[in-house]
């Protein structure tokens, strides 16, 4: 990918961030709204914008809602960088975050004596040391 498209692609998510803060539609503002990334297809025409939401109550409604607003976005990007034509965005949610807290619990879940782990560990080294000699 040119370095001009990740500039880009960086230059929209900096904006949008800014921009999302100052939604006023109560089907955006469900929660603590973040950037994960921007995919810009290389002729400007399209960008795949994933957002990550942070205690998101209703996926439909919100998507419905940022759905509205994306004429708003483009519009106020499009002032914000001066490209010379702004990308029609899409928005995706990114489940990343959720992914990541689910399998943190499972772990953290997990009843494994840490003496259980520490002999392992030990077995482990003891088992490198023997193939060397």
């Amino acid at each position: 990918m040119p370095k001009s498209i990740l500039r880009i692609n960086e230059d929209i998510s900096r904006e949008l961030s800014a921009l999302l803060r100052n939604i006023k539609d109560p089907r955006v503002n469900q929660g603590m709204i973040s950037v994960t990334a921007v995919e810009t297809s290389s002729d400007l025409s399209q960008a795949k914008v994933y957002l990550s939401v942070f205690n998101l109550k209703s996926r439909a409604d919100f998507m419905k809602g940022i759905k509205s607003a994306s004429g708003h976005l483009r519009f106020e990007l499009g002032h914000a960088l001066k490209l010379r034509h702004t990308p029609q965005l899409i928005f995706e949610l990114d489940k990343s975050l959720e992914h990541g807290a689910k399998i943190n619990s499972i772990l953290s879940g997990l009843d494994i004596a840490e003496d259980v782990l520490e002999s392992d560990a030990n077995e482990t080294t003891n088992e490198e040391v023997n193939v060397d000699e």
